[in-house]
């Protein structure tokens, strides 16, 4: 089984550990992978998906030479299942069990053309539901084929079920119809109808089976397609998939099946998931579709292979069912509001210095308050001044304090002061009378500028 599909892909994967990585050899290797494709039946479509897939994983890969052959076939493995997944799975029997909570029978339609195995897989599915205990009615709608109302009953007799038929010619869609009253009259749980087998270029009879899909509005339908037909039954799935829009697939006839591209194909181009596959003539050769088995019969052992992550390729996503999720409500955008602008600090100016006015009036106690010990200190300093003998020389000493304090303190030689200025007479007359001091009047000088707790010129300071 899978034979030829099996030798494709080990072929490939061997060529590419035989040579370097590069774009020629990559070409090169997939074209030769699109002929064994092709030559397994599988569709056009799928082999150009298959081939995007493994380019993307190889060129720009660095892959050590001796791991080539396995990075090739883990690519091809990643690229295969990501289509299984997407297709996604069906369990019939949880669909079975929700719709007979509702009172009403499930009903499952199966379409098909001519030779494919479409009543007898009826039956092996009938047969399966019948071990899992549910009751079923089976409806005779293929009134085209002749004998094949007595096929049908032929199987119900064997499996013990109840057949709803009429006349030949008969209206397919009425056949369906009176099969759904009986089983909601009966209770039964399922109802499984036989359509004729029909080509999927005759028109007409496609249309026919749209009407039994209007009247009746099965549940599930599954298309039944021979894997042995190659890409004939590709065309068949994608025409009766536009008509019907079926939900799942059984491939008849899978044991004799030595190339395995249908299946792949099937999948790919209707999204829809292989549910069974027939291994033989038996009722119970109906064994559920395993994408694992089916990769271990294509690629054989999958031992130290993640299925589900391969190549650092994140697992795909089952895309459930969408739901119908009502409209968002319309939130108008928040208004923007505008920072506030950062306003500085005002600057503290401080209050300017009150700098003292000299003291004129002879009757003041003591004509240098207001000015403080500092700059009488620093004046006296600058300027090698002695203390006043006399009132009036007091009050002129202060006034030049003054003076001195407004005009920013200057050292001498950086200002005015030094020059004769309104006051030079009262310094012309110290300057004399310093040149004229003896010794002893030295000494008194000395002493007084060290008695300083007395204040600056104790002789006037309290």
């Amino acid at each position: 089984m899978f034979d030829h599909l099996r030798n494709a892909f080990s072929n490939a994967a061997k060529s590419l550990g035989e040579k370097e990585l590069n774009e020629k050899d990559i070409e090169e290797i997939l074209f030769e992978l699109e002929l064994s494709l092709l030559e397994s039946d599988v569709a056009s479509e799928v082999i150009d998906s298959i081939k995007t897939d493994l380019k993307n994983h190889l060129i720009g890969s660095k892959v050590a030479k001796n791991e080539i052959e396995k990075f090739v076939k883990d690519s091809l493995i990643s690229s295969i299942s990501s289509l299984f997944d997407a297709a996604g799975t069906v369990d019939l029997f949880e669909k079975i069990n929700e719709k007979k909570k509702t009172g009403n029978p499930f009903l499952i339609l199966f379409v098909g053309i001519n030779g494919t195995g479409k009543t007898t897989s009826l039956a092996k599915v009938a047969h399966m539901l019948q071990q899992a205990k549910y009751s079923i009615v089976v409806a005779a709608a293929d009134t085209f084929r002749a004998g094949a109302i007595e096929q049908l009953r032929e199987h119900t007799n064997r499996l013990n079920l109840k057949l709803v038929a009429q006349n030949y010619n008969s209206d397919p869609a009425a056949v369906a119809r009176d099969a759904v009253l009986y089983a909601k009259s009966h209770k039964m749980d399922c109802v499984l109808i036989d359509t004729a087998g029909r080509m999927q270029t005759s028109k007409n009879l496609m249309e026919q089976i749209t009407k039994i899909t209007k009247v009746v509005n099965p549940d599930f339908k599954i298309f039944v397609g021979d894997s042995l037909a190659g890409n004939d039954t590709v065309n068949q799935a994608r025409e009766f998939f536009e008509h019907v829009k079926f939900n799942g697939s059984i491939l008849t006839k899978s044991d004799a099946d030595a190339r395995g591209g249908a299946a792949l194909s099937i999948v790919k181009i209707t999204s829809t998931p292989v549910l069974y596959l027939g291994v033989g003539q038996e009722y119970a050769d109906l064994k559920p579709f395993d994408k694992e088995i089916f990769l271990e019969t294509v690629f054989g052992s999958l031992s130290g292979v993640d299925i589900k992550k391969i190549s650092s390729e994140p697992e795909p996503k089952v895309i459930p069912e969408p739901k119908v999720i009502p409209e968002p409500k319309v939130i108008p955008e928040p208004k923007v509001i505008p920072e506030p602008k950062v306003i500085p600090e005002p600057k503290v100016i401080p209050e300017p210095k009150v700098i003292p006015e000299p003291k004129t009036d002879s009757s003041v106690s003591d004509p240098f308050a207001g000015i403080i010990d500092a700059d009488i200190f620093k004046y006296s300093e600058l300027y090698d001044i002695t203390p006043p003998e006399n009132d009036d020389e007091a009050i002129q000493l202060s006034t030049k304090i003054c003076d001195w304090i407004k005009q920013g303190r200057p050292k001498p030689g950086d200002s005015k002061t030094d020059k004769k200025t309104k006051f030079g007479e009262f310094d012309e007359h110290l300057s004399k009378k310093e040149e004229i001091n003896d010794e002893k009047h030295k000494q008194d000088k000395e002493e007084e500028k060290s008695k300083k707790k007395r204040g600056v010129f104790g002789f006037f300071k309290k």
